[in-house]
């Protein structure tokens, strides 16, 4: 046993982050910022961005009902931009494309829930708006098969939406507001982070878990971007992550693990987007991105605040809303204000073959379970005691 806790504690004192400040200073951007063009001469204030499922649009959406669908593949070009009425003034806050891309839905302050149809560019009420009329809207987002689409509000409620049947308020939801959904692209089970009272899963019957030790963390964004893993990853203040492990077989059962923690860069999380390669491009103030693996929980420089700053001080001084890849390391970026900026692989990165830099290995909150999990992996007896515990709960049901 003493052989199993000093390997244990020397696993724990790989995972401690060394004691030096930032390393940001030393890292290089993996891309480099070409172009860039203004959706107009004023300040939008866009919100948020989906890329359309066959990747040939994006619909952004804004401040005072703003709703503007551009090409996804030549978005510094205005010739294919068309302009959404949506005769509303409340801000839109998310905007998410049927699987079958013909539709999106829209959602935003007031209660606001729309629709718009590719068909005939129309914006229209969804059925059963009227429900939720008055309240404050977050998020909203189709799960795979396209038959629900759930949408988050600002006061804890969830509501699963159906043309047929309209809006239904999930029962076991919470107080805090909801930031953002997002559903596994094999499965009709959905993750749920908030601000307040952690995360939790949305099974194929509406139902929600909620997770165990996920409340410490101001969670912003979840991406479940492997189309091929049963993992979501959260994303929260204070440049942590978490992966979330979803039980297909029975979604209640659903574990998360430690908590990780950025180490190399300064400033904060504010919101992430879908990468073209089945990662996560998260979104950094000031100016930055870092492109995440949900595999094996890496993370690599994309792009760096200093580089941005070099090309543009003003666009650098916005917010990142939106990002898409056309592929690897190529692809636009929309900033609140509007603009639509180009990158590229950087110059060195494309002399050396090399497209990103790591930027972290951490770990912050779970350091006791971290390190009661290498005993445990250790020990037979603690095992046994476990495995004898669970029959016994389980036999007693």
């Amino acid at each position: 046993m003493r052989g199993q806790v000093l390997f244990a504690c020397f696993a724990l004192f790989l995972l401690v982050p060394s004691g030096f400040a930032s390393a940001s200073d030393d890292l290089e951007s993996a891309v480099a910022l070409k172009f860039d063009s203004a959706l107009s001469d004023t300040d939008i204030v866009i919100t948020q961005g989906a890329v359309s499922p066959d990747g040939e649009n994006v619909l952004l959406v804004g401040a005072d009902g703003y709703a503007h669908r551009i090409s996804a593949t030549t978005p510094l070009e205005r010739g294919a931009d068309i302009e959404l009425n949506t005769a509303r003034q409340s801000t839109l806050r998310d905007v998410d494309w049927h699987p079958r891309g013909n539709t999106a839905l829209m959602t935003g302050d007031d209660g606001v829930a729309l629709r718009y149809d590719t068909y005939d560019h129309s914006v229209t009420s969804v059925n059963g708006s009227g429900t939720i009329n008055g309240l404050d809207m977050t998020t909203v987002k189709w799960r795979t098969s396209g038959d629900y689409a759930y949408f988050g509000a600002n006061d804890g409620s969830i509501w699963r939406f159906a043309e047929g049947e309209g809006m239904v308020r999930l029962d076991g939801t919470r107080t805090g507001p909801i930031s953002d959904i997002d559903c596994l692209a094999a499965h009709n089970i959905c993750v749920v982070v908030t601000q307040q009272n952690g995360i939790g899963v949305i099974s194929r019957d509406h139902a929600i878990t909620w997770l165990g030790n996920t409340e410490a963390v101001t969670w912003m964004a979840v991406d479940c971007a492997d189309p091929y893993l049963t993992k979501c990853v959260a994303f929260g203040s204070g440049l942590k992550t978490q992966a979330i492990n979803v039980n297909t077989g029975d979604s209640s059962w659903s574990s998360v693990d430690p908590i990780m923690e950025l180490q190399s860069l300064d400033g904060d999380i504010t919101d992430v987007s879908r990468a073209a390669d089945g990662r996560t491009l998260i979104h950094l103030a000031p100016f930055a991105t870092v492109k995440q693996n949900p595999n094996n929980d890496e993370a690599f420089a994309q792009l760096l605040p200093k580089d941005a700053a070099s090309y543009d001080e003003i666009i650098a001084g916005r917010t990142i809303e939106f990002v898409w890849e056309t592929k690897s390391a190529h692809g636009f970026m929309i900033t609140s204000y509007g603009n639509v900026v180009e990158f590229e692989p950087a110059k060195n990165q494309v002399e050396t073959g090399i497209m990103e830099t790591l930027v972290f290995l951490a770990v912050g909150i779970s350091v006791p379970g971290v390190l009661f999990g290498l005993v445990f992996m250790n020990s037979k007896t603690l095992q046994n005691k476990y495995y004898n515990w669970r029959r016994g709960k389980k036999s007693s049901e």
